[in-house]
């Protein structure tokens, strides 16, 4: 389940259903995710998604997505996020015992 684990749901302002319903009014409630060569998914939106990571409800930083759109892009940026506290392990080269002189 997406939610288990997070404190996500907890964070959501009181009025979320109210906001989540305004947004897929505005968006026609279909998704907004353009593809490469520039056309709009036509697929059903059923996630209202924050544009910028956060905390910020604001509607210029909400829009739908469909599930597909939005998984991809909740992914992604879960894996932009663990690379920043991912810890590196350098080690020294090492040259084949052949070239070993």
């Amino acid at each position: 389940m997406a939610w288990e684990g997070s404190t996500r749901r907890q964070r959501l302002p009181k009025d979320w259903p109210r906001i989540r319903r305004r947004i897929i009014r505005r968006d026609g409630g279909v998704c907004v995710a353009r593809y490469s060569d520039g056309r709009r998914c036509e697929l059903p939106g059923t996630d209202v998604d924050h544009i910028a990571p956060g905390d910020d409800h604001r509607d210029e930083n909400l829009q739908l997505l469909c599930p597909w759109h939005h998984g991809h892009k909740s992914g992604s940026e879960g894996g932009t996020a663990a690379a920043l506290v991912r810890v590196r392990i350098h080690r020294p080269r090492s040259t084949h015992p052949a070239l070993e002189d």
